[in-house]
């Protein structure tokens, strides 16, 4: 072979190592619940869909090829970074009263529990999402919403949990929990949903 030819192939070569390397391994874990999930990788032309826990899809330059994996070699691996994902994040539904910001009895009970999960985090971040039943304007149940929302960051608050850390919105009559007609005065859609991550 000549020189330029071995040069070419030398070349070649190493091209093809450097597009054969895997640049990133993408692995598919189990949900806690048991709840079966996939996700397709894809890389140019080429696709892998990962469809069972610990299924791998490793990716180079040239694409996507499918391997496998198991529990042990996922923590031996990947151990660390699994450890430092935050805690998944946890909602709670508290309901109101008919036109108040007044909990029902059964939530006023539920509110040790959400400040529980919210000391339970190092760094916590609190949404407070305000809704309304269907009863009213736009408008109305907006500020509604948004009412019972800043109630319970208000409440939140007072028991200690940093102001920076909670937000309050509302969706008012807009997001149902139990979708009704107009004007219907459904005791399951006056919530907040306090999301504690």
């Amino acid at each position: 072979m000549s020189e330029a030819g071995r040069l070419v192939a030398c070349t070649f070569a190493a091209v093809l190592a450097v597009g054969c390397a895997t640049r990133a391994s993408v692995v598919l874990l189990p949900e806690a619940d048991g709840k079966a999930t996939a996700v397709s990788v894809r890389q140019g032309d080429s696709e892998v869909v990962l469809d069972k826990p610990y299924a791998t899809a490793n990716v180079t330059a040239l694409g996507v090829r499918a391997a496998e994996s198991n529990a042990a070699e996922v923590q031996s691996r990947y151990g660390a970074a699994i450890a430092a994902q935050p805690a998944a994040g946890k909602t709670f539904v508290l309901y109101f009263i008919e036109g108040k910001d007044e909990f029902t009895q059964e939530s006023k009970q539920l509110v040790g529990s959400v400040l529980a999960e919210v000391a339970r985090r190092p760094v916590p971040d609190v949404l407070v999402v305000g809704h309304t039943d269907s009863v009213g304007t736009d408008q109305v149940n907006d500020a509604l919403g948004l009412r019972r929302a800043e109630t319970v960051r208000a409440g939140l608050i007072a028991a200690g949990v940093p102001a920076s850390d909670v937000q309050a919105i509302s969706r008012g009559k807009r997001a149902p929990a139990v979708p009704t007609g107009d004007g219907v005065a459904e005791p399951r859609n006056r919530r907040v949903e306090i999301i504690v991550r």
